[in-house]
């Protein structure tokens, strides 16, 4: 079987956030793996929850595999690139404000029964 996967890239979170999610879904079926995003209170769950929906929709439509057999393989993320910007600090100081994001990829796979 081909590998399915869907990626996101420069996603708007540090990748130590969004990976705390990630470990929530990795090894689960992917109906079970939506329901537990859709109720996750971080603000990567949602970005999580879309690309494991367009994973399966690639599962679906390019491989013609069914969904009900569908598990979340591997999911990772990845450091992207940071903006650097500096805000004025005491005494004629600057404090650095670094802004992260991450790359995401999750990989389907069929169990097999």
């Amino acid at each position: 079987m081909p590998e399915v996967f869907a990626q996101a890239r420069s996603l708007p979170i540090s990748p130590q956030k969004i990976r705390l999610v990630c470990d929530q879904v990795r090894g689960r079926d992917v109906d079970q793996a939506l329901v537990l995003l859709q109720y996750m209170p971080q603000k990567g769950a949602d970005l999580i929850r879309k690309l494991v929906a367009s994973a399966i929709a690639n599962a679906e439509n390019n491989f013609e595999l069914n969904r009900t057999d569908l598990y979340i393989k591997t999911i990772y993320a990845n450091e992207s690139f940071k903006l650097k910007r500096v805000k004025a600090g005491a005494r004629g100081r600057y404090k650095p404000r670094v802004r992260r994001y991450a790359h995401v990829t999750v990989i389907l796979d069929e169990r097999e029964e």
